[in-house]
């Protein structure tokens, strides 16, 4: 482990890329969970109490206080690398909006986070440590003690069930052709919202949905079973109907057994 972080860390300190005092730095995104590539970009999130600033960084409109994050972007070993600049304080204002007590006041769960909040905060929990490994634990115990995957839960379920009606509305219409766009909306929103529930976050990166389903391996669904979904392998052009209603079925019987809580 301590060459691994030596590995990830060398590259910033080079480039003077990490602010004085800082509190944790981490690898996020494929490269933390063994998922990349050769083409994959390497993400890192540094913590800090003061914001970053300089010539070269961009800076990223955010609902919080301060109204931005910043990051910057470089090239090592033929790789494009971004750092991604919290404030503790920010984590703490995201934290607070999928409190327990928020949930209890029953906020509409689609409209807690922006995506990019809730790909921040999903990170925490699989991230791989470069340092500050107490700020990590900490911030995974207060992420485990929220109510996030309630709301993340209740979100995919939300959506599913908009595009299960959608489906049928336009299946009974003749409408085939919307009505197997709105089943393969469901499908996704269905299928997140089973991994939510077995705490593997990260709905707003669907690429990666198939990897998270083998992670999570629910026993609702096996993952033969999803991939013949997810791929239209039985999709038929002059029945298409077979397809939906199997689709649908499958997507209500996720929202009966999934659980908010």
């Amino acid at each position: 482990m301590e060459q691994i972080a030596v590995d990830w860390l060398t590259p910033l300190q080079s480039r003077d890329l990490i602010p004085e005092g800082s509190l944790a730095a981490f690898v996020v995104g494929s490269a933390a969970r063994g998922w990349h590539n050769d083409r994959s970009d390497f993400d890192i999130y540094i913590i800090s109490s003061s914001e970053w600033e300089t010539a070269t960084a961009s800076t990223i409109p955010m609902p919080l206080n301060p109204p931005r994050i910043c990051s910057e972007t470089f090239f090592h070993a033929d790789r494009r690398w971004e750092v991604t600049y919290w404030l503790d304080s920010q984590i703490d204002q995201m934290l607070a909006k999928v409190s327990r007590d928020e949930y209890d006041r029953e906020v509409v769960a689609r409209e807690v986070l922006t995506p990019r909040e809730e790909l921040a905060l999903s990170r925490i929990q699989n991230c791989l440590p470069v340092f500050g490994e107490e700020w990590i634990l900490s911030a995974r115990k207060e992420l485990a003690d929220s109510a996030f995957r309630s709301f993340v839960v209740a979100r995919s379920l939300s959506g599913a069930d908009d595009s299960v009606e959608d489906a049928l509305g336009q299946l009974e219409s003749g409408d085939l052709e919307s009505a197997t766009l709105s089943a393969r909306r469901a499908l996704g929103f269905a299928v997140d919202a089973l991994l939510e529930g077995h705490g593997e976050y990260g709905s707003q990166s669907p690429k990666w949905r198939p990897n998270r389903f083998r992670a999570a391996s629910p026993s609702l669904l096996s993952f033969e079973e999803y991939w013949a979904l997810e791929t239209m392998r039985d999709y038929d052009m002059t029945a298409p109907e077979n397809w939906i209603r199997e689709v649908l079925t499958i997507c209500q019987e996720i929202s009966m057994r999934v659980e908010t809580e």
